[in-house]
């Protein structure tokens, strides 16, 4: 790890592990109560769009929170968290296949606004490196290379008709067709959208982040990894817009600013998502399947086991 991170000896780790579990923590309440969801997602925003983030996330700002990226990410991620609670806790929209379009289209959103970030810093020709909004980040071709790995991604974002809602209490918002597959590959794409573009950053909304929602995927509830995702990416953007100096001077954990890391995180997020892009591509011609309608992987053990548990 010492390749990409300057890390702070042990307890860089632990608060690693602390921004992690609490993440997870959050997301539990959120994702196991209505009202706990309501509370985090509706109510708290309201209140710090009004009275905390004119402040700690005013344009210009040191810490980069008041670019028109922070914005629009922290209400997108927002947007499809309530989305996605309107989908569990109201039976009709679950019921009509339009509504489960929804889900695919804010995910596809969010990931070609870190597309066109990527390509955006890339256009800077900050070749040695150098300040964005505050941020330290280097041009190069790793932002091409991992921009079109965001887009391929995007691709092979598949089965959104077969989203169902599990039986258990928690209503969760289960899709049998996003695979570890697709989630690894997503993972190393955004992992390394997060080291390109907020470089300084990452290691907490790149790696934190990141295990934060993969955790509960595998290990709480299989099938629900974009409900993982949406909850943990909304409070952790939550957060950065309440207390910005967190990664920069509470707990800072800088990248070692090393072209090479740039270029092999990004090239390894570009041969998974190519792979996967192929992989897909594959399986559709050989079971003559519609992406658009059918579900990719509906005959796999992995898919079977997750309708299994939430039906």
């Amino acid at each position: 790890m010492n390749y990409l991170y300057e890390v702070p000896g042990w307890n860089g780790w632990v608060i690693l592990l602390i921004v992690t579990f609490t993440l997870i923590a959050f997301n539990e309440f959120g994702r196991t109560t209505k009202w706990g969801g309501i509370l985090l997602f509706i109510i708290v925003p309201i209140i710090l769009t009004i009275f905390v983030w004119p402040k700690t996330a005013a344009p210009g700002n040191e810490y980069g929170t008041g670019t028109w990226f922070n914005w629009v990410k922290t209400y997108s991620a927002l947007a499809g968290v309530i989305g996605f609670m309107a989908i569990r806790y109201i039976p009709y929209l679950a019921k009509r296949k339009w509504a489960l379009v929804f889900p695919a289209a804010i995910l596809a959103i969010n990931i070609l606004e870190a597309c066109i970030r990527d390509f955006q810093v890339y256009s800077y020709g900050l070749w040695n490196g150098g300040y964005v909004d505050n941020l330290w980040t280097i041009s190069g071709p790793w932002n091409i290379m991992n921009g079109i790995a965001g887009i391929l991604n995007i691709l092979t974002i598949c089965g959104w008709l077969g989203i169902i809602i599990s039986k258990s209490n928690s209503k969760d918002m289960i899709w049998p067709d996003m695979i570890w597959a697709w989630i690894i590959a997503y993972d190393l794409w955004n992992f390394a959208y997060t080291y390109n573009c907020i470089s300084d950053h990452s290691f907490y909304c790149g790696v934190a982040l990141l295990l934060s929602c993969t955790i509960p995927a595998f290990f709480i509830v299989k099938g629900a990894w974009l409900q993982h995702r949406a909850s943990t990416l909304a409070l952790w953007i939550m957060f950065v817009m309440t207390v910005p100096q967190f990664a920069d001077k509470i707990a800072p954990v800088p990248t070692t600013h090393n072209p090479k890391a740039f270029f092999i995180v990004s090239l390894i997020a570009l041969l998974a998502n190519f792979s996967l892009f192929v992989y897909q591509m594959i399986r559709i011609k050989k079971n003559k399947l519609n992406p658009f309608k059918d579900e990719i992987f509906a005959e796999t053990k992995t898919y079977q086991s997750i309708l299994a548990e939430n039906v």
